[in-house]
């Protein structure tokens, strides 16, 4: 085919001059969405024709007046044979190597989602491992990442801007690769891809410190009845907004007035839909499997802020699924671990994590692994992401692979007081038990004082004299409680109202 021809005589003709683009998610060592489209976009000349080549299929299209041109390839099931793409328009041609076909997940939340593997527990047993070529990761660096309560630089501020807050590109998982990615992401794929033989990919916009408003497109928060007010006014003085992270914004800014402004105030990674706008929406042409979250510490400080997480939870993946066009878009995300209450403003740490355990109701296709066991008594960075990872993972395998597992610890359905008795019901109770055997812990009837409890018949039984208003479990920033089932996983800590 003469476009062949082209192609192989124009490899290395890709020059800062090139008029031919690539959107910015496309590079070597990408991974591409399995039994999906493949949607290739990007800039050119325009009503010159531009052709794609992946593997067997070619997709050919012309570029419009405004420069910008979009094809689709046909769905390819998963492959771990590397694949080349070529793309050509006229004289020039841009050259993609080393694709995988597989799974794509978008990886958001603070710093313990961005934590990487040189960091955590098992840093030594993940990095002494076969390189694992099979799992890709964009891991941008953005404007601003490791500098904390003092004034940004020049060189942040010129970064403060929705094209070139994230910078980075796809790399394969290899020694030199390893240890700055997400340790959660890498041990989430890597249970994947030993139980599946599937490619995973990961596209990680974490931040640390970040509120959940970041990640929202404004737009949706602006048509919220009850969370508008976020986007409403300059983000520094909105009470709307966490107290925290508008104290840490108003330090990184220092009324500098070379900062990029709108009218919500100064850009910065934690003003709502600033990192939406600056990467998810990057992404959102390309098809993606699924949304891991690792959030919540920087939402977690008032009590109104709490009141309202499981709502922005909801309004924010319902937004993803209708820009994906996906409406059973997974999403599974981390509960809050456990710490101490003199530490990182956690004594709204029980509530909080109540209300994430109620947006499983609330979102549907939702998945949320527990993490209260193992916590950091004193640090806001519990290290061990191998269990969080491939607690994730056991949802992925349910509901996206299709294997019969038990991917949840127990989470109660009912609570009914008869005959000086409290029973509570469980989903996910087959085998109910206490961890090392040990006596079981962590139930209370004023989420104080601690009462008896015994396990019978895969549901919990406390007895006392008066019926209690509601029955409460691991009701503690540092939780003690000890409820697992027969798969090992634990119990949500939790209050539920007495029937």
């Amino acid at each position: 085919m003469r476009w062949w021809s082209i192609v192989c005589g124009l490899l290395m003709c890709v020059t800062a001059q090139a008029r031919l683009q690539l959107a910015a998610p496309f590079a070597s060592q990408m991974l591409l969405q399995r039994n999906q489209r493949i949607h290739v976009w990007g800039k050119g000349t325009p009503q010159q024709s531009v052709q794609v080549s992946l593997g067997k299929h070619n997709a050919v299209t012309q570029v419009a007046a405004d420069s910008t041109w979009s094809l689709y390839l046909p769905a390819q099931s998963a492959s771990t044979q590397p694949l080349s793409m070529y793309v050509v328009s006229g004289t020039d041609s841009v050259v993609l190597t080393d694709l995988l076909i597989g799974d794509v997940w978008l990886c958001i939340g603070q710093s313990n989602m961005e934590w990487p593997v040189k960091r955590s527990l098992h840093a030594a047993e993940a990095m002494a491992a076969p390189p694992q070529p099979l799992l890709r990761f964009y891991n941008p660096s953005y404007a601003g990442k490791n500098l904390y309560n003092i004034a940004f630089t020049d060189s942040v501020i010129r970064r403060l801007n929705t094209q070139q807050f994230y910078q980075g590109t796809w790399q394969r998982c290899d020694s030199s690769s390893l240890p700055d990615m997400s340790a959660v992401a890498y041990f989430f794929g890597q249970h994947l891809l030993n139980n599946t033989g599937v490619p995973q990919g990961f596209v990680q916009l974490s931040i640390g410190g970040a509120p959940l408003e970041t990640f929202i497109r404004r737009k949706a928060l602006a048509a919220h009845p009850q969370l508008a007010a976020k986007q409403q006014g300059n983000w520094l003085s909105n009470d709307a907004l966490p107290v925290w992270v508008r104290e840490r914004g108003m330090q990184n800014t220092a009324h500098n007035t070379s900062i990029p402004t709108d009218d919500m105030g100064p850009n910065h990674a934690y003003k709502p839909g600033f990192a939406y706008a600056a990467g998810v929406a990057a992404f959102t042409p390309m098809p993606v499997a699924g949304v891991l979250c690792y959030q919540g510490e920087s939402n977690a400080q008032e009590p109104e802020r709490v009141a309202e997480y499981a709502a922005l939870n909801e309004l924010m993946i319902n937004d993803y699924r209708r820009a994906w066009q996906l409406p059973a878009l997974p999403f599974y995300f981390v509960q809050l671990s456990s710490i101490e209450a003199t530490n990182y403003k956690s004594a709204l740490w029980p509530a909080f994590r109540n209300e994430q355990r109620l947006m499983l109701d609330k979102i549907p296709f939702s998945g949320m692994a527990v993490s209260s066991d193992v916590g950091a008594r004193h640090d806001v960075h519990p290290t061990d992401k191998k269990t969080v990872g491939e607690r994730l993972a056991l949802w992925a395998l349910r509901d996206v692979y299709g294997q019969r597992i038990t991917a949840s610890g127990p989470l109660p359905l009912s609570v009914r007081y008869k005959q000086g008795k409290v029973v509570i019901r469980f989903a996910h109770c087959k085998g109910l038990q206490t961890a090392n055997a040990a006596p079981l812990q962590g139930f209370s009837l004023n989420g104080a004082s601690p009462v008896a409890a015994q396990i019978r018949h895969n549901k919990i039984i406390i007895s006392t004299p008066a019926k209690p208003e509601a029955v409460y479990y691991g009701w503690q920033p540092y939780s003690n409680g000890n409820l697992l089932n027969a798969a090992q996983l634990p119990a949500s800590t939790f209050k539920i109202a007495v029937q």
